[in-house]
């Protein structure tokens, strides 16, 4: 019996995520292979649909990695990212689908480690909930 590999998709600022993820690289710190990455140029500019377009096209999980709260390039780029994860976290959970299914991380520049963390994070807990019952 094989084991369950959820495929996670990661939206990511280009600002502190990126940066994060370069130091992560740097410091040979590899994201699971099932987390693919799209970068933003702030996570603000992400719309809900791109959330639920994801989890409809197949990711088992979905995550928004962005700024600290008072440290985003674009004032208030992750506010608005973090209402819309709220968004669609309660639209699933009104459908019968796991709201964790969906999260936000906020990244510090500097920390590698982190930005694979909340990746291994996420991975974990969808795996612990299986696949997404949203799947095509």
């Amino acid at each position: 019996m094989s084991t369950f590999e959820p495929q996670i998709i990661a939206y990511c600022c280009a600002n502190c995520a990126s940066s994060a993820a370069q130091i992560s690289e740097k410091m040979g710190l590899n994201l699971p292979e099932n987390v693919k990455v799209i970068q933003l140029p702030c996570t603000g500019r992400l719309d809900s649909l791109h959330l639920l377009k994801a989890l409809e096209a197949g990711a088992d999980g979905v995550y928004v990695a962005g700024c600290q709260p008072d440290s985003c390039q674009y004032k208030h780029g992750v506010e608005k990212a973090q209402k819309k994860v709220k968004y669609v976290q309660e639209l699933i959970s009104q459908l019968g689908v796991e709201a964790d299914r969906v999260a936000l991380f906020h990244m510090m520049a500097g920390k590698g480690q982190g930005f694979v963390d909340a990746a291994k994070t996420m991975v974990d807990k969808v795996r612990a909930l299986g696949p997404s019952p949203l799947k095509a």
